[in-house]
């Protein structure tokens, strides 16, 4: 098993103390992207989370969306790309 990185430590229990999800997966997807712009070689410039919460109920796409942006904001300024797949 590979150990998560700082950054997906980070992103987990943001998200974790934000939305108490019952799903949660944090995926690592840099490596999809080598090369490409926005790619500064760290290995942690872009991410997938996948997570499931009852904090979402009744809220729009977008606002799904924002909500996690503003849990991560601090993240968000070291990210280069992050992909929000939000289960109901």
């Amino acid at each position: 098993m590979i150990s998560p990185t700082p950054m997906q430590t980070r992103i987990e229990m943001k998200l974790q103390e934000a939305f108490r999800p019952i799903e949660l997966d944090v995926i690592n997807e840099s490596h999809m992207h080598a090369g490409h712009a926005g790619d500064d070689g760290s290995g942690g410039s872009h991410w997938c989370v996948v997570i499931k919460s009852n904090a979402f109920d009744g809220i729009s796409r977008v606002g799904r969306d924002r909500m996690v942006y503003d849990a991560l904001v601090d993240e968000m300024k070291i990210i280069h790309a992050l992909t929000i797949k939000i289960k109901t």
